[in-house]
């Protein structure tokens, strides 16, 4: 089992950055990657950045070059450095952590969640 714990979020203005932390615990050695998604109000739940625990990356059209994710191994954390933050950014974002099988990943486990307002 993978327990996933998010921080971070908050409201913010127009061209301002944040940073989203999600916090790792259980059986994590198994896994092999982990991600980051978002849900608007009336969307469907979408995924914003990858990586992988050989480190690639990969990110939504919508926030390349302005989000950027990472990991902390020491500390089992998976970030998200979100800048120049626009209104569209609006969401709840989730965090994410996968097994691979078959040659695809699939989700374990999520995080709570945690709010992101862009707003002026």
């Amino acid at each position: 089992q993978v327990d996933l714990v998010q921080s971070g979020g908050g409201l913010v203005q127009p061209g301002e950055s944040l940073r989203l932390s999600c916090a790792a615990s259980g059986s994590i050695d198994s896994l092999a990657a982990m991600g980051w998604y978002r849900q608007a109000p009336d969307k469907h739940r979408e995924r914003v950045a990858h990586i992988t625990t050989r480190g690639t990356t990969n990110y939504a059209d919508s926030v390349e070059g302005r989000f950027t994710v990472s990991r902390d191994a020491a500390k089992n954390t998976l970030y998200l450095q979100m800048n120049s933050l626009q209104p569209e950014d609006t969401a709840i974002y989730f965090c994410n952590a996968e097994k691979l099988s078959g040659g695809h990943y699939y989700t374990v486990a999520w995080g709570q969640g945690t709010q992101v307002s862009v707003s002026s």
